[in-house]
């Protein structure tokens, strides 16, 4: 079982970009897919999470406040992925991003079980 998190790059103020959650091994569909980042110095904080499809999940969303209105979680189930778009980016937003897959919705690292590498999101004019 892998998650492997990619897309991250540098870019300026205002700009937007997309990073995609990719797995081996499992199914993301069934899982809630869990975007954290993590900046120097600081703990690593939740940024979105959406839930699993099918059965009683309704495939919802969550956004920490602090990205929502910029951000968009969203599945592609064909193609076994999860992206966060992400827009009007600012230097805030600079930080390692990983995606994670749990059980169930939550904005909490502890609700997940599989973690991927990260990909480094660089903010910078």
């Amino acid at each position: 079982v892998q998650l492997q998190a990619s897309g991250g790059g540098l870019v300026q103020p205002g700009d937007s970009l997309t990073l995609s959650c990719t797995a081996s091994g499992f199914t993301l569909q069934y899982y809630t897919i869990g975007w954290f980042r993590q900046a120097p110095g600081k703990e690593r904080e939740a940024v979105s999470c959406i839930a699993s499809t099918g059965g009683n999940s309704d495939g919802g969303t969550t956004y920490a406040p602090s990205v929502k209105g910029r951000f968009t979680i969203s599945r592609d189930i064909a193609k076994n992925m999860v992206y966060l778009q992400m827009s009007s980016l600012k230097p805030e937003d600079a930080a390692i991003y990983y995606c994670a897959a749990g059980p169930w919705p939550s904005m909490e690292p502890d609700g997940y079980d599989y973690w991927g590498q990260g990909t480094q999101v660089t903010v910078s004019s």
